[in-house]
């Protein structure tokens, strides 16, 4: 299905300033907020759309590519993500969205914001959200890459099995609460009477306490740990990109959700590389012999050894495309290009028999060389 224009979605015009912006995305994510539209699967798309439109036209570069190219400019799912490679189990869900709205609009509880009692547990016992870096190297970028990586994080407690209680003990009904997790608390002024929803501070939002918490984690459910996850990064990545490894951050307390994982990708600097996008550039020193009679020579590329053909009177600097011989595109639409840089090389020692040879054609070439000038090289 073909996603709607962002500017449609958010009821500016192409034109709007970032604070235009700003304002029509919070007046629709007020409204179709999940905490006060429970249950409901269409205000929750809205939401998510709202939210995916917000977080590119907010960010100047992204906003541009959208304005340029579209929702192809985007390269997919991930980049309304803000740098992430899409693939399986990166797409932007609701916990993304809902991250992004704290953001910007962050605070407490939505009671606050929507006037309304909350649904049960709050968030206060979600498990954090952990960010480890992965370092690539090109190879690896090109043709794609799994990496086992161990997680020294919060792991559900064995003891109690994450319930924070004792043995034979549960946690009970928070009685300050009522088990709502969030409490009213009614202020009367000359300006009229105000209601103000907090959270509750016995439960900490949780709407349940535990009387006879586990001696091993002290009630909390969770205890320090390590566990290895596998990551598969697809090929075409770049450094900043990440990947979303949902559900496997700290876990929560007392069984709330666990956080997640960001996986963000480093790319080491090649010996031999520069990297433009999908495309990578070689410098290849060529002697001047070389350039002027041309010739043929073997240069390096990310998939093995290729024979480039240099014609006759090439000058140096001249730059070369080997088509599809770059970096895969992040999201199978074919590959960049390798850039040769023809760099002409000046020997540093010359035999006498070379300074003879070099004498006589520079004489024989004074008469041919340009002055200076613009497009000299062409």
């Amino acid at each position: 299905m073909s996603k709607r224009d962002y500017y449609e979605i958010l009821g500016v015009e192409k034109g709007a300033g970032d604070d235009d912006i700003k304002r029509a995305y919070r007046k629709l994510a007020v409204k179709f907020h999940p905490d006060k539209n429970p249950d409901d699967a269409s205000a929750e798309e809205k939401f998510k759309e709202a939210t995916e439109a917000y977080e590119v036209l907010r960010d100047g570069e992204k906003r541009q590519l959208y304005d340029q190219y579209g929702h192809a400019g985007l390269g997919g799912a991930g980049g309304a993500g803000g740098g992430g490679f899409g693939g399986q189990g990166m797409e932007f869900d609701l916990s993304d969205a809902l991250r992004a709205f704290m953001r910007d609009f962050g605070g407490g509880g939505f009671g606050d914001m929507f006037g309304e009692t909350g649904r049960g547990r709050g968030r206060s016992g979600r498990g954090r959200d952990l960010q480890i870096k992965v370092k690539l190297t090109l190879e690896e970028i090109a043709a794609g890459a799994k990496k086992k990586i161990k997680l020294k994080k919060l792991v559900k407690c064995d003891t109690c099995s994450g319930s924070g209680a004792a043995a034979g003990r549960e946690a009970v009904t928070c009685d300050a609460c009522s088990g709502q997790g969030q409490v009213r608390r009614v202020q009367r002024t000359l300006l009229g009477q105000f209601v103000n929803v907090v959270v509750c501070s016995q439960c900490n939002g949780d709407g349940s306490v535990v009387r006879d918490p586990c001696k091993d984690c002290n009630g909390t459910g969770t205890v320090r740990g390590e566990r290895t996850v596998e990551v598969s990064i697809p090929a075409g990545v770049a450094s900043g990109n990440y990947l979303t490894l949902k559900g496997q951050g700290d876990a929560g307390e007392r069984d709330a959700p666990n956080g997640d994982v960001y996986v963000v990708v480093e790319e080491a600097q090649h010996k031999l590389y520069d990297r433009h996008g999908d495309d990578l550039l070689l410098d290849l020193p060529v002697s001047m012999s070389d350039l002027a009679l041309g010739t043929k020579i073997e240069v390096p590329t990310i998939d093995g050894r290729v024979s480039l053909k240099i014609p006759p009177g090439t000058q140096s600097h001249k730059i070369f495309r080997m088509r599809g011989k770059g970096l895969p595109r992040l999201h199978g639409r074919g590959a960049g290009d390798q850039l040769v840089r023809v760099i002409a090389w000046t020997a540093q020692k010359l035999s006498s028999d070379e300074k003879r040879l070099l004498e006589q054609l520079r004489e024989q070439q004074k008469s041919t060389v340009p002055g200076p000038g613009r497009g000299v090289y062409g």
